[in-house]
């Protein structure tokens, strides 16, 4: 399947989470039923390491989506500048702007603009100033040269077609001995064909994912000195219907 053609599954089905309050496709891979939105969205909060206080200082930009907390396994300062790869309505975004304070700044990047205007909405409504959103593709950020302390992504980069570039562009505007905190779906054994091309899949942070050897790889390959934080095999069977994957916490220094 071509680059532009994934981009537009992933786009679209995106934009369609940020307009559907309703939209029962509320985690990468599956909701429960029996449960409102807003209590599916909580439970796969909790269960992927956000606390009952992340949740509710930002309960509106909790839209159940990512398989892991990159701001609790973060070493965010106040007064840094972080940037948000795939930010959508923004709730790691308000987490880190609480920690940056005042002094500091917060970029979320994403490229559904749906995603983008909830999330300016949620900022205005809370009157949070130091979080601003930017449309954009991870693989060619909007973001200058060596200009942030902090990268930080939730389950994203495994849907970028062009992982690598993604990683390059992070190494490219972070300063020296910058930092990028990743919580992403690997693969721990092979995909058959049919999955790999399943539109459904392909946005739900599965087809698009590669093994974790690859993915560290491409990490290495930017530049980017790793650290392997911890790694969640329990999420195969709780999120992703038991294929055989894991939610990989890392941590990158450039």
């Amino acid at each position: 399947m071509k680059k532009e053609q994934i981009k537009k599954i992933v786009k679209d089905r995106y934009s369609e989470i940020a307009k559907s309050s309703s939209n029962q496709s509320c985690n990468c891979c599956s909701c429960a039923g029996g449960q409102s939105q807003k209590d599916q969205n909580v439970r796969i909060a909790k269960e992927i390491g956000y606390s009952e206080e992340e949740i509710e200082a930002a309960p509106g930009a909790n839209l159940g989506l990512g398989c892991g907390n990159p701001t609790a396994i973060s070493d965010i300062a106040e007064g840094e500048i972080v940037l948000d790869l795939g930010s959508g309505a923004g709730f790691d975004c308000f987490l880190a702007s609480k920690k940056v304070g005042k002094a500091g700044h917060v970029i979320g990047v994403d490229m559904s603009e749906e995603m983008i205007s909830k999330a300016k909405a949620l900022a205005k409504k809370d009157g949070t100033t130091n979080i601003e959103f930017r449309l954009g593709d991870i693989e060619e950020l909007p973001v200058r040269d060596n200009s942030v302390n902090v990268v930080i992504s939730n389950c994203v980069i495994n849907l970028a077609p062009d992982k690598e570039k993604v990683f390059k562009e992070a190494f490219r505007v972070l300063k020296t001995g910058g930092r990028m905190f990743v919580s992403d779906i690997v693969l721990l054994g092979e995909l058959p064909a049919e999955v790999r091309n399943n539109e459904e899949l392909l946005a739900g942070c599965v087809g698009g994912a590669v093994t974790k050897d690859e993915y560290l790889a491409l990490a290495k390959s930017a530049g980017f000195k790793i650290e392997i934080l911890s790694e969640d095999k329990d999420i195969s069977k709780t999120q992703y219907q038991d294929f055989p994957l894991e939610s990989l916490k890392i941590k990158l220094i450039k």
